[in-house]
């Protein structure tokens, strides 16, 4: 068996490697880059399933960061459990090759209850007084408290929300050394997400993102340095590249607007009330699940689904299939976005009605993807004071609320999960073994990584 690292590098395309990346730019020229046909859709946890599975969603189940959940009748985003994902993984069949394999699994998604023999995953811990605090999950459990003895508490609040930065991605990668340096598994996973910060944010505006590039290709080249000391293999990856957009498209307002979407209000404010809905959307980027609740409306909903601008294909059944996404979880429509657009999970059409978790980072609650979670509110010109009075709040031990996210979607200027874009925003495969193609699936990750390990097929 060879020893093998993958590194993911959420967000590389060839559309940001140049002269703000030196050291990728030096590594490609030694190495091998190939494309990779996104998943579909081409967002985290279904591209890295299909990545550790081999398997499309239509066979792994997973979706999309979240889905609807019809027994519960909830709509639930980024669960842990990797018991979600219905197909054997990678380093569960390495292991029944040869039992002296070994695999750590650094933040890689669906990471809880994995048979990864070493893991660690953001998990923080909720308080019965509301208070949310940093810190993460492992297994063995003991190998958390390692960890957080040698390199702080895990740096939840940088890893999402408005400050995020690179300390994340180095605590990551830091983890995954000290992991490797204690255990020397077979396969580690390593998963470094500062990237998709700033291109969210900005997009690939230069002006604004150098300096994020600067810092991820320092952190690659310290992680490569460290593992081609150890003679592994490695492999640099990436989930998706994030293209440029400018219109965010609030389906479930349309939908409102059409007498389907049903809401409950709660102290004054609404909330979107799936199970009683005719029909609604579940908002994940570039593509949007559509389920519809009263059968009798399917034909009136994929109509007024047509009809929107900013959408480039409405799925049903045929076309669900053509991209392997027929599965239970999925939509009665699978919509994907035209590649200037992503989609909203805004459902209220008047801002004081708007739900108390909107204007907070609350991923679990929200009833799809909100990458404005990432900002501060601009209009608020007091919002960092605002945001500190809250922290100290947290600290004397008081309930708070940080009610600091702005509801304004024009602000995103980069997305993905949309299949409708230039191969420069194609997700990219680094690598010094031998790939013949020069474009392969996101199923075919699988093979390269099954190759590097065990130099077969």
């Amino acid at each position: 068996m060879q020893k093998t690292v993958v590194i993911d590098i959420v967000g590389l395309s060839t559309s940001v490697i140049g002269k703000h990346t030196p050291f990728l730019q030096k590594y490609i020229a030694k190495n091998n880059l190939t494309h990779i046909k996104p998943a579909f859709p081409a967002v985290t946890t279904t591209a890295q399933s299909c990545y550790v599975t081999g398997k499309t969603p239509a066979e792994h189940g997973i979706v999309g960061n979240g889905w609807y959940d019809h027994e519960a009748s909830e709509i639930k985003f980024w669960k842990q459990s990797n018991k979600l994902v219905y197909a054997e993984k990678i380093w569960e069949a390495a292991k029944r090759k040869n039992p002296e394999f070994t695999s750590s699994k650094m933040f890689w998604w669906y990471n809880m209850y994995s048979s990864a023999d070493f893991s660690v995953t953001p998990r923080p811990q909720y308080h019965s007084d509301g208070v949310k605090m940093p810190d993460c999950y492992s297994y063995p459990s003991d190998l958390r408290d390692k960890l957080q003895k040698k390199f702080g508490t895990f740096p939840l609040f940088k890893f999402w929300g408005p400050g995020a930065n690179i300390e994340c991605s180095k605590w990551i990668a830091n983890a995954s050394m000290e992991v490797d340096r204690e255990n020397d598994p077979t396969l580690t996973l390593i998963y470094l997400p500062h990237l998709d910060y700033c291109l969210q944010k900005f997009g690939t505006d230069f002006s604004k993102i150098a300096k994020e590039l600067n810092e991820i290709d320092a952190l690659a080249e310290e992680l490569v340095t460290y593992y081609e000391q150890k003679n592994a293999n490695i492999i640099l990856l990436s989930e998706y590249g994030i293209n440029n957009v400018s219109r965010p498209v609030h389906i479930n307002r349309i939908l409102r607007e059409n007498s389907l979407v049903a809401i409950r209000v709660e102290a004054g404010l609404e909330l979107l009330d799936a199970g009683a809905s005719k029909a609604f959307a579940v908002a994940d980027h570039q593509i949007a699940h559509i389920y519809v609740n009263d059968p009798k409306e399917k034909a009136r909903v994929k109509s007024i689904l047509e009809k929107i601008e900013g959408v480039a294909l409405v799925m049903d059944e045929a076309e669900k299939q053509q991209h392997h996404i027929n599965h239970k979880r999925a939509g009665d429509f699978v919509l994907m976005a035209k590649a200037d657009s992503w989609f909203t999970y805004y459902y209220w059409n008047d801002d004081k009605l708007a739900p108390d978790f909107a204007r907070s980072v609350d991923i679990h609650n929200k009833p799809g993807y909100d990458p404005v979670e990432m900002f501060m509110n601009p209009a608020n010109p007091f919002i960092k004071l605002r945001a500190a009075y809250k922290l100290a709040r947290k600290l004397l031990g008081f309930r708070y609320r940080m009610d600091v996210i702005p509801l304004d979607a024009t602000l995103i200027k980069g997305s993905h999960g949309t299949l409708d874009i230039g191969k420069e925003y194609y997700p990219v495969l680094i690598t010094n073994q031998a790939i013949n193609q020069k474009e392969i699936a996101a199923t075919d990750v699988y093979n390269v990584i099954w190759q590097s390990v065990f130099g077969e097929g």
